[in-house]
């Protein structure tokens, strides 16, 4: 276990213990840090400490569900949505907890934006996220009759061009 968690307050250990086993790394993380900071801590020392912490309370931690990629779900999630769905599209992005996952996300036209739909995260067991995340987008991008936008499915990267940069223009070819 990291060094860096008998420096923390008893009150602070305790909400992180609660943090993590209601799986809140980042509240937890930002619990250590705000703590331990004034010491010099870093945000990875910070990182390592949780992570040690979700180890120590290991099956007691209440993972959040993966997002449902049904079809039926991501379609009543973008019906829910405030604006006319015209584009679905999967990007990566990443973080030191879950290393590469996929965001799918719905492209709004009115009022313009995005709003998310689901996060992919790699699963034992499981196809790998770039795999899950575009059978489902393509899914529910057919049902929907948008374009599926996926620039990047065989290998992370979170600056490939968005879907808004590279549609063809009306009237264009």
């Amino acid at each position: 276990m990291s060094g860096w968690w008998v420096y923390l307050e008893e009150q602070t250990r305790q909400q992180v213990d609660a943090e993590v086993l209601r799986d809140r790394r980042l509240t937890a993380v930002k619990a250590v840090w705000d703590a331990l900071r004034p010491l010099e801590l870093g945000l990875r020392e910070a990182e390592q400490v949780v992570h040690a912490r979700y180890a120590a309370l290991g099956d007691r931690v209440r993972y959040q569900p993966p997002d449902p990629l049904d079809t039926p779900s991501l379609a009543a999630r973008a019906a829910a949505l405030p604006g006319r769905v015209v584009a679905v599209e999967a990007l990566w992005d990443g973080d030191t907890f879950h290393d590469w996952f996929v965001v799918l996300v719905a492209v709004l036209d009115d009022p313009g934006g995005e709003a998310h739909l689901a996060t992919v995260h790699d699963r034992r067991g499981e196809p790998a996220p770039s795999v899950a995340a575009a059978a489902a987008g393509q899914a529910l991008a057919d049902l929907l009759r948008v374009p599926f936008h996926f620039p990047s499915p065989d290998v992370p990267d979170d600056e490939t061009p968005r879907w808004r940069t590279v549609r063809p223009r009306p009237g264009t070819r």
